[in-house]
């Protein structure tokens, strides 16, 4: 392996991973909110700048060409994990978490059995904007969980003692307090709306994966 700064970037993004759920849940919120953020969009930045870095200073490895999937797969895999457990049982991010998982574990699955098959399950442009917009999707969903433990959710967009305070009259902040419910809004609708759509083109990639590596799979291959 050479140590090169592409190589790295790719590296860092693989322990990022892990680190974005160890931030989430061990240390104390909101502080844990935000640095899981920039540590997940950072990480999200190198997935685009490690592979410009190679293409520009012609640094392509097949030690970087085999981590970079598997370090994209552990951020969002695990990134979905540590949503679960901010937003628990709700079937409007159950449902495309479960698709993007199953078909990262199929597809990953097809690549192990077929290797590089005549280059069968290369990556496809539109494989590229599905992982974009699962990152997109992660990350607004991640601003939300700022308002949950920043702020409190019996109002949504306000701690606890500041929303008692309006109310007693003592603050009068009503204007700022509405703005916070809104962009609170924002952030978990806009993220489900983008987790629907990373998981519609997460299935589209799957099955037109599987559509390449049937002729490969079949017992007789004149079938």
């Amino acid at each position: 392996m050479r140590w090169t700064l592409p190589n790295i970037l790719t590296i860092f993004r693989l322990i990022a991973a892990p680190g974005v759920a160890l931030i989430f849940f061990l240390m104390p919120h909101p502080y844990s909110d935000w640095l899981a953020l920039c540590l997940f969009v950072g990480a999200a930045i190198t997935d685009w700048l490690d592979g410009y870095l190679a293409r520009l200073w012609k640094q392509h490895s097949r030690f970087g060409a085999m981590l970079d999937p598997i370090a994209d797969k552990a951020m969002v895999v695990i990134a979905l994990a540590t949503l679960m457990g901010l937003f628990g049982f709700n079937t409007w991010m159950i449902i495309p978490v479960a698709a993007i998982l199953f078909r990262e574990v199929f597809v990953s699955g097809l690549r192990e059995y077929l290797g590089n098959t005549a280059g069968t399950l290369q990556v496809t442009k539109l494989a590229k904007w599905k992982t974009t917009v699962q990152m997109i999707a992660i990350a607004v969903l991640f601003s939300y969980g700022i308002f949950e433990h920043h702020f409190g959710m019996a109002v949504i967009g306000m701690s606890q003692d500041i929303v008692a305070q309006i109310f007693a009259g003592e603050i009068e902040d009503e204007f700022n307090l509405m703005m916070l419910q809104r962009w609170a809004g924002w952030a978990y609708y806009g993220g489900t709306a983008l987790l629907w759509l990373a998981a519609a083109l997460t299935v589209i990639t799957g099955i037109d994966y599987l559509a390449k590596a049937m002729p490969h799979l079949r017992e007789d291959p004149n079938d």
